[in-house]
């Protein structure tokens, strides 16, 4: 049991901005103990440019990355979740999938930074902003002592990261 990866996914609406980032925190943060995923309850069907922009920019890997739907991990074939996390507030609304093996679910809501209005600059520092909490939220996550929690201390510890008030640079 020690080799266990754990199995994430991330949701939000377009799937192509905070999703997209989340996955590719949490793919390298993980660093083996965990993998990530991400998916759209309505794809916009492209990953926003600027969040492509920020991940090269930060050394991820961002070949492969696409926006797609939700229903992907909802199926027989899909990878087995033991994580799922709504991080917009359209998302945690909506009704999600039945996801197979009943896996942990919180909302860890982001602002959009694909929403930003402005000049560029202030619309690059949005999407800085989104990875800058979704970073703080996913370390304290991957540094939960996953195997000696029970369930019910586990679900609390995630409520409460999602709970935790994003704060602007």
């Amino acid at each position: 049991m020690t080799d266990h990866v754990y199995n994430v996914l991330f949701l939000c609406t377009g799937n192509s901005a905070r999703s997209i980032i989340a996955e590719c925190i949490l793919n390298r943060e993980g660093k083996g103990r965990f993998r990530a995923f991400s998916a759209g309850s309505h794809p916009k069907g492209q990953v926003h440019p600027f969040a492509i922009e920020l991940l090269k920019k930060l050394n991820h890997p961002t070949a492969g990355l696409r926006s797609k739907s939700w229903d992907e991990f909802a199926g027989p074939d899909a990878p087995h979740l033991d994580f799922v996390f709504t991080v917009c507030d359209n998302a945690a609304n909506e009704v999600c999938p039945i996801w197979p093996g009943q896996p942990m679910t919180a909302h860890w809501g982001v602002p959009d930074p694909a929403a930003a209005e402005g000049t560029e600059a202030e619309k690059h520092f949005a999407f800085a902003d989104a990875y800058r909490m979704l970073l703080n939220r996913i370390s304290i996550f991957t540094s939960l002592p996953m195997r000696s929690l029970d369930r019910l201390s586990l679900q609390k510890q995630l409520d409460e990261i999602g709970r935790s008030l994003p704060k602007s640079a």
